[in-house]
Parts: C-alpha cells; structure tokens; sequence
C-alpha cells in the first residue's frame, strides 16, 4: 500500500510532467551533495526544476502522467535518478548541464563516459618501474633526452568499459582527468520524441566554423553567378573594374585608369628592342 506521503509526490511530479514541455531523466549518482545544491539553484535561475523520488514512484508518474511515448524515459531511470523539467529546448538544456560540470579524475569500478585516449608525447617520468606500469595498460614508451616518451596515441579504455585499479592509478599519474562531476542527463522527452545525451551534444566551436564556412561558400558563389546583393555589390564592382581594365590592357585602350601601365609596358618593350639590338 503507498503511503498518502508517496501518493502526494507522485501526483505532484505527475503534474509537473504534464505541464512542462520539456521532461528530462538525470542521474546524480556519485555527485557531493553541496555540489548538487548549488546545481539545483543555479537551474533554478534558468526556470529548470528538479524532483527527486524512488526509481518505481518516479516511473509510476511517468505512466499516469499519460503523455506519448514517455516509456522509453522508464527505461533510462537509472543510478539515483530524478526528472528534470525545463521550459526551454533539450539542446539548451544539455548545454546548461554540461558547462557546469567539472574534470575529476577515474576511480576503480566507474564506468568510461567516453574513449579515454592517451596521447603520445613526452612525459616528466624517468626511466624506471613506470615503463612496466605503463606497459600494463598498453602504454608504450622510449626514452628521450633522459625522460620517457609515449610513443603512440593509446586507447586505454573505450566508451562503457569498467576502470581498473591499475588504469585509475596510471591516469591519476599521467594527470588525466576522464571523468566529469555534475549532473549526467541520461534523456530528454519534448513533444512525443525522446533524445539520448549523445543525440544532444554539439561542439559549437565546430559549429560555428561550419556556419563562417557556409557563409564563405556563399558569397563565392554569389561572387561567381554575378549575383548582386548589400554584401556582393562592392565585391563585384570591383571585380568587374579589373576584369575591365585587363581587357583595355590587353587591347590597347588608353583610359585614366591604364594610360600609366600602358606607358610602363611601352617603355619596358623598347628597352628590350634597344637591347636585343644593341644600341
């Protein structure tokens, strides 16, 4: 039987559901509860809430919150999980959570976020017990100037495999932070479609390089087709004042503008004659 308690909290997240157009899954596991406070006001600013309830109440909701095609958010509960609701988009959403996170560094038994990749350079380490170490996890090294080199780029652990001893304590003393404290947005649900966290990532310093590229395409393009717009105008006036001037160039035309170059090529062709014939 569920408490009168438990029935009040999954009517009021069934509620939430219901009226934010945005509804998220979020796991908080392995996150310090002060840093979980603070997450919490700070998305309080951006109209974002949180609710926090057991795995089965928080599922409960989701069914009798009647929405389409929230199971699939069912399945995503894991960990210590809460829903998170926003009134703005997924992508947004994903942004907010992911520039408030931090670096930290791997412990035994987590579980890879993503390829933790090794990359091959030199290293402050002598040569000494540290090869072997190295070697353990499919690291290998020379030795440069005195200090050991990596000599490759290394995959040590992919996407979803499970952190050993020995590699947590390698990448601790390689100085390389894999793992990120904060939030983990596991899904998000808007408007009957259900996004992953990896569907919502986007680099957006790539992204602004392919809209400067675009841009750049296009004017060339606009550039070639004589298309005249406020950004092409100047641009192909110019252009069309050299296509000109090389054509009376090229044809003898004297004008203002190719008197000098034509003297200048004149007197360049005599000096030449006077020379060949040596006077």
């Amino acid at each position: 039987m569920v408490s009168e308690k438990k029935q009040q909290l999954v009517k009021k997240i069934t509620q939430d559901i219901q009226q934010y157009p945005v509804v998220g899954v979020v796991n908080f596991e392995s996150l310090p509860a002060q840093q979980l406070q603070k997450m919490r006001a700070m998305l309080r600013t951006k109209d974002v809430k949180i609710s926090m309830a057991r795995k089965r109440l928080l599922k409960l909701a989701l069914k009798e919150a009647k929405k389409s095609n929230l199971e699939p958010l069912q399945e995503k509960i894991r960990g210590m999980p809460a829903l998170i609701f926003s009134k703005g988009n997924p992508f947004t959403l994903y942004a907010i959570i992911q520039k408030n996170k931090s670096e930290a560094p791997a412990k035994a038994g987590q579980i890879s976020p993503r390829d933790i990749i090794v990359k091959a350079g030199a290293t402050n380490f002598a040569p000494g017990p540290i090869i072997s170490e190295l070697a353990a996890v499919g690291i290998k090294t020379k030795v440069e100037n005195g200090k050991l080199a990596i000599i490759n780029d290394v995959t040590v652990a992919k996407e979803g495999d499970e952190i050993s001893q020995k590699l947590a304590e390698t990448l601790k003393r390689l100085d390389i932070k894999p793992m990120e404290v904060g939030l983990d947005l596991v899904a998000v649900w808007e408007d009957g479609t259900v996004f992953t966290a990896k569907q919502l990532h986007v680099d957006e310093a790539e992204y602004t390089q392919n809209f400067t590229q675009a841009a750049q395409w296009a004017m060339n393009l606009a550039i070639e087709a004589g298309y005249l717009t406020t950004e092409t105008t100047e641009l192909l006036l110019q252009k069309a004042f050299r296509e000109a001037k090389a054509i009376a160039l090229e044809q003898g035309i004297l004008t203002a503008d190719t008197i000098g170059e034509m003297l200048a090529k004149s007197e360049q062709q005599a000096l030449s004659v006077k020379g060949e014939a040596k006077l």
